[in-house]
């Protein structure tokens, strides 16, 4: 179960995006209250530039489940879960945390790569790559990438500290 404290904390926003598709699309994040305005303006630069989601679904239409989340290329949010292989809650527990189009841009640890279908090629549409406009505007809002990790790379990760 979700505790109320964090409960509390949430908020469901609705987001404009471009798909693969290249049709403009409407999605849903449950976020952080303190991040909303962050994740609004991202989204507007995401729609704006045309940066292609696969999609935008709240990750208990997974079950709370994060793989088949991955599975299905879907970008989200909250998700009340740990940090994989520890008993640390991940920052998508309290809604700080965003994962962008999981297919195209992995979490690589040495030979594992989640989701195990995942490939990172910076020349695939909806990459997240270095030096992109994208990880610039996480960035200046306070936002850790993980695709600047040392010890794994975690390309369709942004968190923000509180």
């Amino acid at each position: 179960d979700i505790p109320d404290s964090i409960l509390k904390q949430l908020t469901l926003i609705v987001v404009e995006y471009y798909s693969f598709d290249d049709r403009l699309h409407k999605g849903q994040l449950i976020v952080n209250k303190k991040v909303v305005k962050d994740i609004e303006e991202i989204f507007s630069l995401i729609k704006e530039s045309k940066f292609p989601v696969a999609k935008v679904i709240p990750a208990i239409k997974y079950n709370w489940n994060d793989e088949a989340s991955m599975d299905d290329n879907n970008t989200v949010a909250f998700n009340y879960r740990k940090v994989k292989g520890s008993k640390v809650p991940s920052a998508h527990s309290n809604g700080l945390a965003i994962d962008i189009n999981p297919l195209q841009n992995p979490h690589i640890k040495g030979k594992v790569i989640q989701p195990s279908s995942g490939k990172y090629d910076v020349n695939m549409r909806g990459t997240i790559i270095r030096d992109s406009k994208l990880v610039k505007e996480f960035v200046k809002r306070n936002w850790q990438w993980g695709g600047r990790w040392k010890s794994s790379k975690d390309y369709q990760h942004f968190e923000k500290k509180n």
